[in-house]
C-alpha cells in the first residue's frame, strides 16, 4: 500500500463526490453516506480490487457490490478515477438517459455489477456470486458494502448465516457504521448494539476498525480466512471530510448550492 497515493485518491474522491452532487443542480443527492465510505472506496479502488478498464468483464475480476446503493456517488467517482468511465460523465448524474442514476443500475461494462438500493438485497446478490466463484473454482473475491441502518433488514442476517454455512471465505462484508439512517439516528430507531459480537456469533471472522484510517482499512480488507466470511464493522462519520456535513443528517439527501460548494472546496484544500 502506498499511503501517500491512497490519501490523495481519497481526497480527490471526495472532491468528485461533491462535484457530482453539485452538477445535479436542483436535484437532491445522497451526500453524507457517500462521504462516509470515501476512505473505504479509496483503499478498495487504489490498492485492493483486481479490476481494470481493459479487463472489465474478466471472469476472474474481483466484484464490488454497493448494497447501500444511495452511496453511489462514491462508486461513480471511483469508477471515473480508475478511468473505467470518463470523468466528464459525472456531469450527467441523474439526467435523462444517463448511465449514472440516483441508485446504481447494473451495467457491467462500466463496473456496476448489480442494480442496488432496495436495502437488504445486495448481500444476497454477493452471496450468490461468492458461491458461483467457489463452484467455478475461481479465485476472485466479493466485497459487499452495507449501511448500518440497512442491517435492520432480516435478509442481511439470513445471508450472513448462509455465508457462514457455505464457508464463503471469498466474501468480505463491510458495514459503514456511521450511526445514522434516512429518518434519524440508528440507536433511536433500531439499536443493533454490538455489531461485531453479532457477526461473530453468526459465524463470521469479525473485525471492528476506524473506517477513516487507511492503514486499518487496508489491513482488515487484506485479511484472508480459511473457512469463514470476513465481516468488518467500519466506524465512520457521516459526511466525513466536510465539517458542516459531519454527523449532520440533514445532508443524508439534499441539494448542494453553488455557495456551499465553493465554501467546502476551500475546506478540502
Amino acid at each position: 500500500m502506498n499511503l501517500k497515493k491512497t490519501k490523495l485518491f481519497a481526497k480527490n474522491l471526495r472532491k468528485n463526490i461533491l462535484f457530482t452532487a453539485y452538477t445535479a443542480g436542483s436535484k437532491s443527492a445522497h451526500i453524507g453516506g457517500a462521504l462516509s465510505i470515501a476512505d473505504i472506496f479509496a483503499v478498495l479502488y487504489s490498492d485492493i480490487l483486481r479490476i481494470s478498464k481493459n479487463k472489465i468483464m474478466d471472469e476472474n475480476r474481483d466484484r464490488l457490490i454497493l448494497s447501500k446503493g444511495h452511496g453511489c456517488l462514491a462508486l461513480y467517482s471511483a469508477l471515473a478515477m480508475k478511468k473505467i468511465i470518463p470523468k466528464k460523465e459525472l456531469e450527467t448524474f441523474e439526467l435523462d438517459n444517463s448511465r449514472l442514476l440516483g441508485h446504481p443500475i447494473m451495467n457491467r461494462q462500466i463496473g456496476i455489477e448489480f442494480s442496488t438500493g432496495s436495502l437488504g438485497m445486495g448481500l444476497s446478490l454477493g452471496l450468490g456470486v461468492a458461491v458461483a466463484g467457489k463452484k467455478k473454482k475461481k479465485n476472485y473475491r466479493v466485497f459487499v458494502i452495507l449501511g448500518d441502518g440497512e442491517c435492520n433488514e432480516g435478509s442481511i442476517w439470513e445471508s450472513i448465516l448462509c455465508a457462514s454455512q457455505f464457508r464463503l471465505n471469498n466474501l468480505v462484508i463491510i458495514i459503514d457504521k456511521n450511526n445514522f439512517q434516512q429518518t434519524g439516528d440508528n440507536k433511536s430507531i433500531m439499536d443493533l448494539k454490538n455489531l461485531k459480537s453479532k457477526l461473530k456469533s453468526f459465524g463470521c471472522e469479525a473485525l471492528e476498525i476506524n473506517g477513516h484510517n487507511l492503514k486499518e482499512i487496508y489491513s482488515s480488507i487484506s485479511l484472508k480466512s480459511k473457512n469463514k466470511p470476513i465481516a468488518i464493522v467500519a466506524n465512520t462519520i457521516k459526511g466525513k471530510g466536510v465539517k458542516i456535513f459531519e454527523n449532520n443528517n440533514s445532508w443524508h439527501h439534499s441539494v448542494l448550492t453553488a455557495k456551499i460548494f465553493r465554501k467546502i472546496l476551500k475546506d478540502l484544500k
